[in-house]
């Protein structure tokens, strides 16, 4: 015997034939059973038809589904309506930045000719206010002069005409009327009462102490009634004068006055001067 005989085979076992013949034999008397009910069957037989149901919804899921596209319906409806409300929104917003806009336009304009109206009203009332004085000033200037009010005004002189460096220092003050009153202002377009003498007077070669009361001080102490041009009035004690100004002449006066009045030419009728001195 081989010493391998006891191992068992791995391989597949066959069919038996019996077996295969058995089930080729059903087979085949049920195809012809079926073939020999087709032949027996009437010619005239309607075919046999079979409908078949599908199983429906239930009530419970149908209402589900339909609460679900009512629910989507809603909710597309409600972003439909926020979009509109943003987009109108937005567009008013704009709108109203327009009109802001315009509106701001609009008063920097009304604001912008309410000033020029006011500078051409100034303007006008300033030059309605030199002619006024000039015809003042000339009719003071061809009279013989102005005699006393129990000594407290002075006669203006009779000769009022300045030469040399009085007449450029009168020159010089006179240029200067229509400027602007800025307290501590020096020039070229805005002085003080003493900064205004002091550049008169640095015009002719002559410095001049700053401020008011140094300037009262400045010169040679003389009368109101003897004054001549380029003497220097001051109003207040000499020495603690609050204000200051130039004779020039014809029983007037340039002094920068104040905020309101400015650089003017006045008479001395106008503003009563304490004293004056005399420094050319």
């Amino acid at each position: 015997m081989s010493h391998t005989a006891h191992i068992p085979s791995h391989r597949k076992p066959r069919r038996r034939a019996s077996k295969v013949a058995f089930r080729a034999g059903v087979a085949g008397g049920v195809l012809s059973t079926i073939a020999v009910a087709g032949a027996a069957a009437p010619a005239n037989a309607e075919p046999v038809t079979e409908t078949i149901e599908m199983p429906t919804l239930t009530s419970g899921l149908a209402s589900s589904f339909e609460r679900s596209a009512d629910a989507t319906q809603q909710i597309a409806l409600a972003i439909e309506s926020r979009a509109q409300e943003d987009a109108a929104a937005t567009k008013a917003a704009e709108t109203a930045k327009k009109a802001k806009a315009e509106a701001e336009r609009t008063a920097k304009e009304k604001k912008k000719k309410a000033e020029e109206a006011a500078r051409a009203k100034a303007a006008s009332a300033e030059r309605a206010s030199r002619s006024a004085e000039r015809t003042t000033l000339a009719a003071v200037s061809k009279s013989s002069g102005s005699s006393s009010d129990s000594g407290a005004r002075a006669a203006a002189p009779s000769t009022s005409q300045a030469t040399g460096s009085a007449a450029a220092l009168v020159s010089f003050v006179k240029a200067q009327v229509g400027d602007a009153y800025v307290m501590g202002g020096t020039g070229p377009n805005a002085w003080d009462c003493s900064g205004l003498v002091q550049a008169a007077y640095r015009q002719i070669g002559i410095d001049l102490p700053r401020v008011s009361g140094d300037q009262s001080t400045a010169g040679t102490q003389v009368s109101l009634s003897n004054l001549q041009a380029g003497d220097i009035l001051y109003w207040g004690g000499a020495g603690s004068a609050y204000h200051v100004g130039i004779y020039v002449g014809g029983g007037q006066f340039v002094g920068a006055q104040n905020p309101s009045t400015g650089v003017v030419l006045r008479s001395l009728d106008w503003d009563q001067p304490s004293g004056a001195v005399r420094v050319l």
